[in-house]
C-alpha cells in the first residue's frame, strides 16, 4: 500500500483569516501544538473542508454518468472497453488525516464539549470518506486509526459492508450529538444541521441499497436505515432553521448563480468570491466545444417535467414530436432555470437560444452559469458563484422518499416535501397522485408500482438535476439498465428546416446531411452523418446521438474494480467481484 504522509493544511476561509494570520504556520506546529487550542483545533479541521468537500467534477459535473444527461461522447465505463487496468479512487491519505485528528484531540486544558464539537466534524468527515468508498467499491477494509508502515493492518482484507456502514452510523451519531448547531451564515461550516442533513442521505442510500440489492441478503435491515434517514431530515425540517428559497423571479436558480450561498436553504456550499479571485470554471466549461463536455439534458427525462397545471407532459397524444419552443412552454419553472429557452437573456440583453456549439441535444444546460457573456470561453477561469454540496430541497426528498419506501409517507409529509417543492416551482396542483404514471413506469422504472413513490422518483430526478446525484440514485435503486438508454434529443420536424427554437425571429440551427454553400447568417448547422447522429425517422424526428456506441452496465458494475497495484501491495484485498 502506497505511503501516506500527516499533513496538516490551512483553510484560507474568509471566517478564519484573521485567527491564522495570528498563528504560527499550522504545517510547522508540533503535535502537541497542533492539540494546544481550540483555534488550532478549528484550523486543523478546516482543512477538512479544504480537502474532503466533494469537487466540482462531482457537483456540477457529476451527472456526466446518468441517465439523465448526456455528453460529447459515451463515458467509457458504459462501454466494453473498461478494464480493471483503469480502476482508480482507492486512496486513503484523507482518512489517515481524520484518523490522526481523532487519536490525538486529547488536550484536558481544552475543555470538553469543545473537544467533543472537533471530534464531531473529523468524525462527520470519516463518515462522509467511508460513505463514497462503499459507494465505489461496496466491501472495503475500516481504519479506525492512522497506520504506520509497520501497522500489520495495513495488509488487512476489506470488511463487511455491514461492520463499515454501522461503524459510519456510529460516526454520524456522534456528530449528530456533538457538533454545535449554531447556524452557519457563510454556509461554509459544519453544523449540527449540516451533520443530520448527511445522515438523511447516506441512511437513504443504505436503506434503499439494501432493500434493492438483494443479492447482499440484508434486505433485513434496510427499515432501520429508512427511519434512521427520516428521522435525520424531520429534525432539520422541524429545526425552522432552513427553508425553500422562493425570493425573486428565478428562485431556484438563484441558488445557483448567487456568490454567497443563498443560506435559508443552502446548508453547505463550496464558496466562491469574486474579489479574492476564488474562482471556478461552470461557465467555460459548458460554454466551451472544445474544454466542456456539451452535457446537457436528455429528452426522455425533459418529458418528465409535470405542466404547469400539475398534470402530465407525457399524457397528451404526440407529446415525443412537439417542437422545442411549443414542448417547452406551460412547464414546471426549474424547467427554464435549468435549460436555456425563451425567454432567457445574457446579462448584456441578447436572447440566448440553446447553442449546438454546446450541446447534443438541444436542451442546453445554464443552471450553474453566469449569465454574462465574458465568462465564456475564458481561461483563466472566472465564475465566482457558490456551488451548494447540501441543500435544504434534498433534505426534502430524502425525508419523502424514506417515509415513502416505509409506507409512512402521509398527506401532511407529501405537502411538507413534494408538495412545497412543486409550488416553488409554480405547479398548480400539487396533490398526491391517485394513479401512476405509465410513461414513468415504462421509461424508468418498470418494477415500481406505488404511484406516490414513483412521483417522489420523479421529483428527486428534476430538482437535482445536473448537481451529481443521479449516479448514486441509480446505483441504490439497482437502476444501472437506465445508463443503457440511446441518447434522445429534441425533436427535429424535417431536415434543412431552420429551427427558431427561442422565437425570437432569429433562426438557431438546422439539421443537415451536408452544410449548404449559401448559410443562414446565425444558423448552426448540425450534421447528420447517419451514425453517431441521426434523427428517428430518416428524414424526421428525435434526434438521436452516439446510438452506434454499445452502452453496458451489467450487475458487475456496481461496484468498481480495486486498481491492480493496490492488489499486489496486498493479496490480501481480493479484487471486486466479477473483476477478478
Amino acid at each position: 500500500m502506497k505511503k501516506i504522509f500527516i499533513y496538516l493544511a490551512v483553510v484560507l476561509t474568509l471566517a478564519s483569516c484573521k485567527k491564522i494570520l495570528d498563528q504560527d504556520p499550522l504545517d510547522k506546529l508540533t503535535q502537541d501544538q497542533a492539540f494546544s487550542t481550540e483555534q488550532n483545533l478549528e484550523l486543523y479541521t478546516n482543512s477538512f473542508l479544504q480537502t474532503m468537500l466533494p469537487s466540482n467534477d462531482v457537483l456540477f459535473k457529476g451527472d456526466q454518468l446518468s441517465d439523465i444527461a448526456v455528453t460529447a461522447g459515451v463515458p467509457q465505463y458504459l462501454t466494453p472497453q473498461f478494464t480493471v487496468q483503469q480502476a482508480s479512487g482507492w486512496g486513503w491519505g484523507n482518512l489517515r488525516n481524520v484518523n490522526y485528528f481523532i487519536q490525538n484531540n486529547k488536550n484536558t486544558a481544552i475543555a470538553p464539549q469543545i473537544r467533543a464539537h472537533y471530534m464531531g466534524i473529523a468524525r462527520f468527515f470519516r463518515a462522509w470518506f467511508y460513505y463514497g468508498m462503499v459507494k465505489r467499491f461496496g466491501d472495503v477494509p475500516w481504519y479506525g486509526k492512522p497506520l504506520d508502515t509497520t501497522d500489520p493492518d495495513l495488509y488487512k482484507a476489506r470488511d463487511p459492508r455491514s461492520l463499515v456502514m454501522d461503524s459510519v452510523l456510529a460516526d454520524l451519531n456522534y456528530a449528530v450529538a456533538n457538533i454545535n448547531d449554531t447556524k452557519d451564515a457563510s454556509s461554509s461550516r459544519i453544523t449540527r444541521s449540516v451533520a443530520l442533513a448527511l445522515k438523511s442521505r447516506i441512511c437513504l442510500f443504505e436503506g434503499t441499497y439494501r432493500k434493492y440489492h438483494t443479492e447482499l441478503s440484508l434486505i433485513g435491515s434496510a427499515a432501520a436505515w429508512l427511519t434512521e434517514a427520516a428521522a435525520a431530515a424531520d429534525l432539520v425540517i422541524k429545526g425552522g432553521k432552513y427553508s425553500l428559497n422562493t425570493a425573486g423571479a428565478t428562485p431556484y436558480r438563484a441558488l445557483f448563480t448567487s456568490e454567497n450561498p443563498v443560506n435559508n436553504e443552502v446548508l453547505l456550499a463550496v464558496v466562491y468570491n469574486n474579489n479574492l479571485s476564488k474562482w471556478h470554471d461552470a461557465n467555460y466549461w459548458f460554454t466551451s466545444a472544445t474544454y466542456g463536455n456539451k452535457l446537457s439534458l436528455d429528452k426522455s427525462f425533459v418529458n418528465t417535467y409535470l405542466n404547469a397545471d400539475g398534470s402530465r407532459f407525457t399524457d397528451q397524444a404526440g407529446y415525443n414530436s412537439i417542437v422545442f419552443q411549443n414542448e417547452v412552454k406551460n412547464r414546471d419553472k426549474r424547467l427554464s432555470q435549468t435549460i436555456r429557452m425563451a425567454p432567457y437573456k445574457r446579462s448584456d440583453g441578447s436572447a440566448a437560444a440553446p447553442d449546438f456549439a454546446f450541446t447534443s441535444t438541444g436542451y442546453h444546460i445554464l443552471k450553474f452559469t453566469l449569465d454574462d457573456k465574458a465568462l465564456d470561453n475564458r481561461s483563466p477561469v472566472a465564475n465566482y458563484n457558490s456551488i451548494p454540496v447540501i441543500r435544504y430541497a434534498e433534505v426534502l426528498l430524502n425525508y419523502a422518499e424514506a417515509k415513502a419506501e416505509l409506507g409512512t409517507l402521509t398527506a401532511g409529509d407529501w405537502n411538507t416535501s413534494i408538495g412545497a417543492l412543486r409550488t416553488r416551482a409554480g405547479i398548480t396542483n400539487t396533490a398526491m397522485p391517485a394513479t401512476i404514471d405509465i410513461y414513468m413506469q415504462a421509461n424508468f422504472y418498470p418494477d415500481l408500482n406505488n404511484a406516490v413513490l414513483m412521483e417522489v422518483r420523479r421529483e428527486r430526478g428534476i430538482e437535482l438535476a445536473v448537481e451529481g446525484f443521479r449516479y448514486d440514485d441509480l446505483l441504490r435503486w439497482k437502476a444501472g439498465a437506465l445508463l443503457e438508454k440511446p441518447y434522445n434529443g429534441l425533436y427535429v420536424p424535417a431536415k434543412g428546416q431552420v429551427l427558431d427554437l427561442n422565437e425570437d425571429g432569429q433562426g438557431d440551427v438546422a439539421f443537415v446531411d451536408a452544410v449548404p454553400a449559401t448559410k443562414v447568417p446565425g444558423v448552426y448547422y448540425y450534421l447528420l452523418n447517419g451514425i453517431s447522429a441521426r434523427l428517428s425517422g430518416g428524414t424526421s424526428g428525435i434526434l438521436i446521438w452516439m446510438g452506434n456506441i454499445s452502452k453496458q452496465f451489467p450487475d458487475k458494475k456496481y461496484n468498481q474494480p480495486i486498481p491492480l497495484g493496490e492488489i499486489v501491495l496486498n493479496p490480501n484485498l481480493k479484487q471486486t467481484e466479477s473483476w477478478q
